[in-house]
């Protein structure tokens, strides 16, 4: 057989192997929590901890047929040539297929990793391969002690490229406290330029009672992120309120294991994912700016805490010496259309009145309690100009909506609330 015949036999064989050439998928949605628009996205989702699912397209057509060596001339040796024809490139290696792990390895590797003594039941992996896309590899199974139990879940996902981290949909980071309350949350730059965020929460995350979720996230510098959770007790319908079995350094130290070497090589590189950043041509109101006009309204003397800021919001904890308030100010253009019929006090809960201004500017004042739950009382001033330009100014008699009552009342009245929403300054400069 000829060199030709020969490279044409081997590429014929080659299509018929779904594993050298995976079907082209496009990429399914990913959970949506980007840390720049992440404040308002919590607010809406609570911050329900989802797993991120990507696609990979297809791998490209292969230029020259290989063996399993990887050796283009099937004998793991050099390349051959025909007399006369250009020789190989060598700027870069020849295709290789893709790494990948499988679900059986996945549960494998993490009960191996758990402490001795326990038992393990009900477990379930998933592979990076399903069907020709790659995935983010997974597994779950529960561990047992003579102290307890917990359902355990790890996932292994790769954060998109040339993405600032802070705008990265995946879990990493402490949440505000503004979100999570009662979270206990550190974050630690480890020596071989990894980030680790250690997190003990609960399931319900604007309650201090409950079932236990402890958390690790582990994101190497090549930006692959290990997220390792417990609940205590088990499955989250439990109401059991036990510590998980397993210590938050029992957890770092599996999401440090060299043993999840190969799930790192597998996990896929998310391509064409949507932006986490607001539509193109989409006008907003610099963090920076909301900042600065909100703490201009702040009554002087106090301190500022836990300040979050992106573009079209703020959040800050203020304490004026007779406790902390959570004051939030939201900052919008174009809301005409989308609030038609929404400025009035119709279905809103606790006291509201609606007015209109000389200038034609809708105004909003609801006092009632936090959708959140708990015992605080919320106070907000919303208000629509006629050119469509919005700013929503809110404060709560906690550190947050969630949180324990910390002052009798908030800190600021409503007309300096009303003040702070008409402040021209959000929208100029």
């Amino acid at each position: 057989m000829s060199l030709d015949e020969d490279l044409e036999a081997r590429l014929r064989a080659m299509g018929n192997d779904p594993d050298e050439f995976p079907p082209h998928s496009a990429d399914l949605v990913r959970r949506s929590i980007a840390r720049g628009r992440r404040m308002r996205l919590v607010r809406a989702v609570q911050v329900a901890a989802a797993t991120a699912v990507f696609g990979l397209i297809g791998a490209g057509g292969v230029l020259m047929a290989t063996d399993a060596f990887g050796g283009p001339g099937g004998d793991g040796g050099p390349a051959r040539t025909r007399p006369g024809a250009p020789a190989p490139s060598t700027d870069r290696p020849p295709p290789r297929k893709p790494a990948s792990v499988s679900g059986e390895e996945m549960t494998r590797t993490l009960t191996s990793l758990l402490p001795p003594g326990g038992t393990v039941s009900a477990l379930s992996g998933r592979g990076s391969r399903s069907n020709g896309p790659l995935v983010s590899p997974t597994a779950r199974l529960t561990y047992a002690t003579a102290h307890g139990s917990a359902v355990m879940e790890l996932s292994v996902t790769r954060l998109e490229p040339d993405i600032p981290i802070g705008q990265q949909v995946g879990q990493a980071g402490c949440l505000p406290v503004e979100v999570r309350p009662y979270d206990k949350c550190t974050t630690e730059k480890l020596p071989d330029g990894a980030v680790l965020d250690t997190t003990r929460s609960f399931n319900h995350p604007n309650s201090d009672t409950g079932q236990r979720r402890w958390y690790v996230v582990l994101t190497t510098p090549d930006g692959v992120q290990l997220t390792l959770q417990q609940l205590g007790g088990g499955e989250r319908t439990s109401t059991g309120v036990a510590d998980p079995p397993l210590s938050l350094a029992q957890l770092t130290s599996i999401v440090r294991s060299p043993a999840w070497a190969r799930a790192i090589a597998a996990a896929p590189v998310p391509r064409g994912a949507p932006s986490a950043g607001a539509p193109a041509g989409t006008k907003r109101v610099s963090g920076a700016r909301m900042t600065w006009v909100l703490k201009a309204h702040l009554p002087r003397g106090g301190t500022v805490s836990d300040l979050n800021s992106g573009d079209g919001l703020v959040q800050l904890v203020h304490d004026d010496g007779h406790g902390k308030s959570m004051v939030e100010v939201d900052a919008q253009y174009e809301r005409t259309v989308l609030l038609a019929g929404h400025m009035d006090c119709a279905g809103v809960s606790g006291e509201c009145e609606a007015t209109t201004l000389p200038d034609g500017t809708k105004v909003k004042k609801v006092r009632g309690p936090s959708e959140k739950g708990g015992s605080t009382v919320v106070w907000m001033v919303d208000t629509l100009r006629p050119d469509g330009r919005r700013v929503v100014a809110q404060e709560v008699n906690s550190y947050a909506p969630a949180g324990p009552v910390t002052r009798p009342r908030p800190a600021l009245s409503m007309d300096e609330l009303l003040a702070l929403a008409l402040d021209e300054r959000f929208f100029t400069g």
